[in-house]
């Protein structure tokens, strides 16, 4: 079985604020047996996986972790239109890809920006703000660098300081951020009211941003496939 199948099955039954106990006689098996579903210690067959993809309202493929969308949606290179007929396939590709990154970043910034609004802090939002604007930064000097004939006066840092200076600056503003986001002063500003505390889950952005979050979902699942890869 799909080692992310363990993780989902718990994730979802935690969701809904279930009991293992109650969970399982719903579904029909004992508590134990469950347990060790949740623990990855025994397998179930392919009818149980049916029988809880239908218990959860999710797919089969969101269970076994093969996609981001519980609704069993895949996002990929060919649902975006191919660039224009008059363009080689190469250029083609390197286009839809550029689409689909575009796709997958402001979806998902849309998305975050309407949890900070949620939050209606001011200080969280500036400090999230500068932290996206360094990352732009960064990698815009990285693109406009590869051309070592382009001229550097665009720029006020020198370029073999920007790069550590820049990482520096995120490592701070990070932490400005995660002081305000658990109700600490930080920076001149007043952290989060615990009253303001936004609920959030899988389920609740799906229904907030039905047309955003499969962007959201790829962006999460691409991004701690190559975090894993590090661990």
């Amino acid at each position: 079985m799909n080692s992310e199948f363990p993780r989902i099955i718990t994730l979802l039954r935690k969701e809904r604020g279930l009991s293992q106990k109650q969970a399982a006689l719903e579904l029909g098996v004992s508590q134990a047996l469950l347990s060790h579903y949740e623990k990855g210690i025994r397998e179930c067959g392919l009818d149980f996986v049916i029988h809880i993809a239908d218990y959860y309202n999710v797919s089969c493929d969101y269970l076994l972790g093969r996609t981001p969308d519980r609704a069993g949606a895949t996002l990929k290179l060919d649902d975006i239109p191919d660039a224009a007929n008059n363009k080689n396939e190469n250029e083609n590709k390197t286009n839809t890809l550029i689409a689909l990154n575009r796709k997958l970043l402001l979806n998902s910034i849309n998305i975050m920006y309407e949890m900070l609004s949620q939050t209606g802090n001011k200080g969280l939002t500036t400090e999230v703000s500068s932290y996206l604007m360094v990352s732009v930064y960064k990698m815009l000097r990285t693109v406009y660098s590869t051309n070592p004939k382009n001229p550097q006066a665009m720029f006020s840092v020198m370029p073999e300081l920007y790069s550590g200076l820049s990482s520096a600056l995120q490592s701070i503003i990070e932490t400005n951020a995660k002081q305000l986001a658990d109700g600490k002063l930080s920076d001149g500003f007043q952290g989060i009211d615990s009253h303001s505390l936004p609920m959030l889950s899988p389920d609740i952005i799906s229904r907030q941003f039905p047309d955003s979050a499969p962007s959201l979902y790829n962006l999460i699942q691409k991004t701690e496939d190559k975090l894993k890869k590090l661990n």
